[in-house]
């Protein structure tokens, strides 16, 4: 595979980031569903593209498994409470990247953020010789 741009995936990096805290800011004038999913499909997206970023010769397909790994350690060490990891949870950034309390439809949530960037490297950005 040819190296990825990362330009370009500093640039999706970005917008995903802006489309979840905007997600987050307009909820109140949304569906339910978003507030309840789309953030973490969003947040499981940012991980794909970060990847993506840091792994730029790797497949495209190593790079979703390590997001979904990454994204599925998170969530499970969302189990885990003691002082320091949840002070560190009260902080508003630390909340954004630790999150607060597990929850099973969240896994679900990352693998269709994954899911959308394997896709959209896979068939779109390929497609257009962005990497």
């Amino acid at each position: 595979m040819k190296a990825r741009n990362r330009i370009i995936y500093g640039i999706l990096i970005c917008m995903v980031i802006a489309l979840g805290l905007l997600s987050r800011h307009f909820a109140k004038y949304m569906p339910d569903w978003n507030h309840l999913y789309l953030g973490d499909a969003l947040w499981a997206l940012m991980v794909f593209f970060i990847m993506g970023f840091i792994f730029r010769r790797n497949k495209t397909e190593w790079v979703a498994i390590s997001a979904l790994l990454f994204s599925f350690c998170i969530e499970f060490s969302q189990i885990y409470h003691a002082p320091w990891i949840d002070a560190i949870r009260s902080n508003r950034l630390g909340g954004l990247v630790l999150g607060y309390g597990f929850l099973w439809s969240d896994l679900v949530c990352y693998c269709a953020g994954i899911i959308t960037g394997y896709l959209l490297e896979k068939y779109l950005i390929n497609d257009l010789k962005m990497c």
